[in-house]
């Protein structure tokens, strides 16, 4: 694990960290899972019960929220934001404010190679194909096929790539 400074990081013990785990300042992580060779840029928080796959890269101002698992390899822009609620409200039935057990938690699944562009919002409960690619500023409503760049709000396809056999 190597962390450029500590001071003003708040990391709770129930993390598990990985090797060559880089984590910059500013960033709240708890209840997580983090593999070998990420990189976590300032203001990032991930909640409990995130993965996060081996040589991910999650750039600033982003909000990993419970639920979301990154494969290996994902590239998260800056700013991006995951929910978790399909319904959120601050209040129960009864008016007062929603605890933990008020809610389902619906997760969100980022497939290996996966590329999220700055200030994308994903909604909950979608899977992000292998390799797919989602443009800068989209909001992503279902899921997206491996291999296909969406972009837009809501996300639409725009190109779908030809996966090409590797040959020996």
């Amino acid at each position: 694990m190597s962390l450029p400074s500590q001071k003003y990081q708040r990391i709770a013990p129930d993390v598990k960290l990985g090797k060559n785990v880089r984590i910059y300042d500013f960033t709240n992580l708890y209840g997580c899972e983090i593999g070998d060779d990420v990189k976590i840029g300032t203001f990032v928080e991930i909640q409990k019960g995130s993965k996060i796959g081996n040589r991910c890269k999650v750039s600033s101002h982003t909000f990993i929220c419970e639920g979301v698992i990154l494969e290996d390899d994902v590239f998260i822009g800056h700013n991006v934001t995951f929910i978790n609620d399909r319904y959120p409200r601050a209040t129960n039935g009864n008016g007062q404010l929603q605890v933990e057990s008020d809610w389902n938690c619906v997760g969100t699944l980022v497939k290996r190679g996966a590329s999220i562009g700055s200030g994308t919002v994903l909604l909950c409960g979608i899977t992000v194909g292998q390799n797919a690619m989602i443009g800068a500023g989209s909001v992503v409503t279902r899921n997206v096929p491996p291999d296909t760049t969406v972009v837009g709000n809501p996300a639409k396809v725009v190109k779908k790539s030809q996966t090409k056999a590797i040959s020996c």
